[in-house]
């Protein structure tokens, strides 16, 4: 009976370890206390209250969860918030500038690129890191590199046709 009290001791007090790390969320710039094992993604919802970041199937196969660190997209639940200390994280909070929808924000609604808007948020960081790549030329190339993202809504025609509407823009090639 001691040893299983002794082991219950033991895996309390390791549940209060926690190391103190830096964010710039959005911009800012946030110090965060989280334990050695907690996930990018719940840092972002539980502890910084950012709840656009959804949290889908939890095992980096939805692509809901998704968000920018240093300019690159990436699958929060996936990654140790521990791991990205220092680093500067885009949220989908954060993409819209003094009022004005990103682009590709407004693309979503211009497309009506969602239905349950739950995969939303992941797909618009994904697209947005997936225009910052540059690989992307045609609806084909959107498709693939946009595969990580799933809708269960199947709304995806209206996701590339807003994705390529805002790649167009970018490159001066507006479809009128």
């Amino acid at each position: 009976m001691e040893v299983i009290l002794l082991c219950c001791r033991n895996i309390t007090m390791e549940s209060q370890i926690t190391t103190r790390i830096t964010l710039k969320v959005n911009g800012i710039e946030r110090n965060v206390d989280v334990a050695p094992w907690t996930t990018l993604l719940d840092a972002l919802r539980l502890q910084l209250d950012l709840t656009g970041t959804k949290k889908g199937c939890d095992h980096g196969q939805c692509g809901a969860c998704t968000v920018l660190v240093d300019g690159k997209r990436i699958n929060s639940c996936m990654t140790l918030a521990i791991m990205k200390d220092g680093a500067s994280l885009t949220t989908i909070e954060g993409l819209a500038q003094d009022g004005t929808l990103h682009p590709l924000q407004q693309a979503f609604l211009d497309h009506d690129a969602f239905q349950c808007g739950y995969c939303t948020p992941g797909q618009i960081c994904s697209a947005v890191g997936l225009l910052k790549e540059g690989r992307a030329r045609t609806a084909d190339d959107i498709r693939e590199l946009m595969s990580g993202n799933i809708c269960r809504c199947g709304a995806y025609s209206n996701i590339v046709a807003a994705i390529q509407q805002v790649m167009e823009a970018a490159e001066g090639r507006v479809n009128q």
